[in-house]
C-alpha cells in the first residue's frame, strides 16, 4: 500500500508544480511553451496549456488555432473542431481557420459539412490558394472532376501557392493533357525542389515530353485548346527534328534550348511566362544543361546522372549554389491555361 502512495505523492507533487508555474505565466508565455511542446511531438501537454492560455486570452486567434491543431494531432476531432468553430465565423478569421476546420470536419467523415466550410472559406478568401486546394483535394477524393476547377482557380488567384500545380500536373497526366503536365510539374518542383513529391513529378513531366513527341493527337488542336496551348505546341513541334533515337536529359536540352530562344523571339512579349523568363535566364548563365540533368537525370537513369556530375563537378556546384538561393515565384497574371 505504501508503494502506491509514493507515486501518487509524487504525482500531486509535480501537478502543484505545473499549476503554480502556469500561473504565473502569460498567455503568450504559455502559448510559447505549448508550441516547444508541439514541436517535440507532445500534444496532450500542449492542449493543457494552450486551454489554460485560450481561457486567459480568448480573444487570441493563433492561441485557438493552435489549440485546434494540437487536438488534431491528437485525433480528438471533435474537441478540436469546437476549439475552432468558437472563432471560424468572427469577421478577424484568417483563411486558417477554415483549412483546420475543414481538415477536422474531413477526419470526422462530415463531408458535405467539409465541403460547405471550404466553399463558404473560398467566398471570405477567394484569392486562398489553400483553400482552393483542399476543396479540389475533398472533390476528387469523391471522383468528382470538378476537382480541377478548383486547383485552377488556386493557381490563378494564388500562384505561388505549390500544392495546387502538384494535383493538377497529376490530373492532366491522367487526362493526357501533357503540355500542363509538364508545365505545372515544372513549376512546382522549381518551387519544392526538396520535396518527397519533387521526384514524383519529374517522372511525370519525363513522360509527357515522351508523350508529346510520340503521339500525333497530342499535337492536333480543340475547341477547348486555348491560344497558349496553341503556341506551346507549335513551337514544340518545331524542336521534333531535333529529336534523335535517343531520349534522355542530353536530347531534352537541346530540344528545350531551342524551344526557348524561339519562343523569346515569337511569343514572349505576349505571353510572359516566369518558367520560360528562368530557363533563359539558365541558358544564359551557362547552368540550363545542369538544370536539365537535375531535372530529367534524376529520374531517368541515377547512374548517368551521378557519371555527369562526376565529370561536371563545377557546372553542377554552381548550378546548386544557384539554386539553393533563390525562391521561385510567378508573378500574378501570368495565367494561360483556360484564357483564349
Amino acid at each position: 500500500m505504501g508503494m502506491k502512495l509514493i507515486p501518487l505523492t509524487s504525482f500531486f507533487a509535480s501537478l502543484f508544480c505545473i499549476v503554480q508555474v502556469t500561473n504565473a505565466q502569460s498567455a503568450s508565455q504559455l502559448q510559447e511553451t505549448a508550441r516547444s511542446f508541439m514541436q517535440k511531438g507532445d500534444f496532450n501537454n500542449a492542449s493543457l496549456l494552450l486551454e489554460r492560455a485560450s481561457i486567459a486570452d480568448p480573444n487570441n486567434f493563433e492561441i485557438t488555432k493552435n489549440l485546434a491543431l494540437s487536438f488534431y494531432f491528437q485525433k480528438e476531432y471533435s474537441k478540436g473542431l469546437d476549439a475552432i468553430k468558437s472563432i471560424i465565423d468572427k469577421e478577424e478569421s484568417d483563411d486558417q481557420c477554415f483549412q483546420i476546420a475543414g481538415n477536422l470536419y474531413k477526419q470526422l467523415e462530415q463531408t458535405k459539412e467539409c465541403e460547405k466550410l471550404f466553399k463558404k472559406g473560398i467566398k471570405k478568401f477567394p484569392k486562398s490558394g489553400a483553400l482552393y486546394n483542399e476543396l479540389g483535394d475533398l472533390l476528387w477524393a469523391q471522383n468528382n472532376n470538378e476537382a480541377i476547377r478548383q486547383w485552377e482557380k488556386g493557381i490563378e488567384n494564388d500562384p505561388n501557392y505549390s500544392k495546387n500545380y502538384y494535383n493538377a500536373c497529376k490530373y492532366y497526366q491522367l487526362t493526357a493533357d501533357y503540355v500542363w503536365s509538364i508545365l505545372y510539374g515544372e513549376v512546382f518542383v522549381n518551387m519544392e525542389p526538396l520535396s518527397k513529391g519533387s521526384p514524383e513529378i519529374k517522372s511525370i513531366i519525363l513522360e509527357s515530353y515522351k508523350k508529346i513527341f510520340s503521339e500525333e493527337d497530342i499535337k492536333k488542336e480543340n475547341s477547348e485548346t486555348s491560344k497558349f496551348t496553341s503556341a506551346f505546341l507549335k513551337n514544340i513541334n518545331k524542336q521534333n527534328l531535333a529529336l534523335s533515337t535517343v531520349f534522355n536529359a542530353e536530347t531534352l536540352t537541346m530540344i528545350r534550348t531551342r524551344f526557348i530562344l524561339d519562343w523569346s523571339n515569337e511569343y514572349a512579349s505576349k505571353y510572359p511566362t516566369r518558367l520560360f523568363d528562368y530557363q533563359r535566364q539558365l541558358i544564359q548563365e551557362g547552368m540550363f544543361e545542369a538544370y536539365n540533368q537535375w531535372l530529367f537525370g534524376t529520374v531517368q537513369n541515377l547512374t548517368s546522372y551521378q557519371n555527369w556530375i562526376s565529370s561536371h563537378a563545377e557546372e553542377y556546384k554552381e548550378f546548386t549554389f544557384f539554386q539553393s538561393g533563390r525562391i521561385f515565384k510567378v508573378p500574378q497574371g501570368q495565367y494561360y491555361r483556360l484564357s483564349k
